[in-house]
């Protein structure tokens, strides 16, 4: 080979050095390593410092300042070293309620839950930190979660009522007048037997002749030789007898009209209840149909208290349970009473169901109309997980409460909350264990910090690195070139 030829081949060995080293150098992009600058030795990608507020989290501000509502010196916004991960390690995503539940992309579990991201080293995505001295300024405190008896006594208000089964109706069940109205007073007090009105009717009239000529008929025919004719009259008797009682004419006046052979013109109603009339719809002298209400009587012996239970309380209410009744325009007086039935349905103007006490009454104190205050003693929810009620965070879609993880970590829980007790605990259903330090103040603006932080990672998070691509997918021409390109520098 002439020198002429190999000058040649040097210089397009050359040209295709400078043009692979131009390519790779050109496909570079010098502005992304200044806005995606990793952290040495970690792979970790630098995020630029912000600065808030500790008393107002919502303030972001991109250089150290004042805040420009309470004038409080700004402090860096610190990001979860924990929350960011390597990109050696594998992540996965698992169910803050069941740890059990793990998948490999994010998304919801089976109870509707956000997945949180977890690394193959167990480290967690969750929860934000917060430094000392803004957990002072914030005022946050923590309480753990420990078993306790829980406790309540109902307290609401209650109306007396009568009884609906010692209330009575007095009708005649015949056509007439009334003759005679020895009870003319609305409230007047009855005695079991005591006489209500008298009542002229042609029908009883007719009624009694009928019954003292069967009493005749029988007394002529009593000797008959013939058992048929005897039996016969006495059937008569007893018919005309089942008629008059039908009417409602009491055994004594029977025996009284069978001593005497007379007709009564009137016959007394006589009252089968002791009580109250509560209702008069008739005067003396009145004509009165059959089946029509003439009076009503209300025995007050026992009376009933019907009193709301809102739907929060209503777990704690059972029928059978103790009731006192305090009378406040009866000097405070207190009566036992027992809640004998709870209605299954809600009142729609109060939201309420209705609880029905029985409650003896042989003074008549309790009134009907007359409102009551009623404590229910409930039963013991016995060795429950429980927290201050303070520590639950009510939305829309659930309750939250904050858990301190240590070292001025906190992260967020979905929790399934039960009854409330009387001195300001609620129950735990799921979402805690035994233990747990749940924050008790100040945390709304610890719910605000979260969401803060999340937006924050949202709009900050790191670009993910093309890979670089396999050695069996590089091109057998670039291998080649690259492969003479070796050669010539060796």
């Amino acid at each position: 080979m002439t020198a002429k030829a190999n000058v040649k081949t040097i210089l397009v060995i050359i040209g295709l050095a400078l043009a692979l080293g131009g390519g790779y150098l050109l496909g570079s992009n010098p502005h992304e390593h200044e806005h995606d600058a990793t952290v040495p030795g970690t792979g970790q990608e630098a995020r630029k410092v912000q600065y808030t507020c500790s008393m107002h989290p919502f303030i972001i501000r991109d250089a150290p300042g004042s805040c420009p509502i309470c004038g409080m010196s700004l402090t860096p916004v610190k990001v979860d070293k924990n929350s960011v991960t390597t990109g050696n390690e594998i992540q996965k995503w698992r169910s803050p309620m069941d740890p059990t539940y793990v998948r490999d992309a994010p998304g919801k579990d089976s109870m509707g839950h956000d997945l949180v991201l977890v690394t193959e080293s167990g480290t967690a995505s969750e929860g934000i930190r917060i430094d000392p001295l803004t957990i002072q300024n914030m005022g946050v405190r923590t309480e753990k979660v420990v078993k306790r008896k829980l406790q309540r006594t109902v307290r609401t208000i209650g109306l007396i009522s009568a009884a609906e089964d010692q209330q009575f109706s007095v009708n005649s069940k015949i056509d007439g007048w009334v003759e005679r109205l020895f009870v003319n007073q609305q409230g007047q007090p009855i005695k079991k037997g005591q006489p209500l009105l008298e009542i002229y009717s042609p029908d009883l009239v007719a009624a009694q002749q009928e019954y003292l000529l069967a009493l005749e008929n029988r007394r002529r025919l009593a000797a008959s030789p013939y058992p048929e004719i005897a039996a016969g009259a006495d059937r008569l008797l007893e018919a005309s007898r089942t008629r008059l009682q039908y009417w409602d004419i009491s055994p004594e006046q029977i025996r009284s009209m069978e001593r005497s052979g007379q007709v009564h013109k009137t016959l007394t109603l006589a009252s089968e209840h002791a009580g109250v009339v509560t209702s008069k719809k008739v005067l003396s002298g009145a004509r009165i149909m059959a089946g029509e209400e003439l009076l009503q009587i209300t025995d007050l012996s026992k009376v009933w208290i019907i009193a709301d239970i809102y739907e929060y309380e209503i777990p704690w209410v059972k029928a059978g349970q103790a009731v006192q009744v305090e009378l406040p325009l009866a000097g405070s007086k207190v009566i036992d009473g027992t809640i004998s039935y709870l209605y299954p349905y809600l009142e729609n103007e109060t939201r309420a169901i209705k609880a029905r006490i029985e409650v003896a009454n042989p003074g008549q104190d309790l009134k009907p109309s007359m409102y009551a205050n009623v404590s229910i003693g409930t039963g013991a929810v016995e060795d429950s997980l429980a927290i201050p009620l303070t520590a639950l965070l009510n939305s829309g879609k659930g309750q939250t409460v904050f858990v301190s993880l240590g070292e001025g970590r906190f992260a967020p829980r979905s929790v399934k909350s039960g009854v409330r007790d009387d001195d300001g605990f609620i129950q735990i259903l799921s979402g805690l264990n035994e233990g747990d330090e749940v924050v008790v103040s100040a945390q709304f603006m610890l719910d605000s910090e979260s969401r803060l932080r999340e937006a924050l990672d949202k709009m900050s998070a790191p670009k993910t690195s093309a890979a670089a691509p396999a050695p069996e997918a590089i091109p057998a021409e670039k291998k080649a070139d690259a492969k003479a390109l070796d050669e010539l520098f060796k």
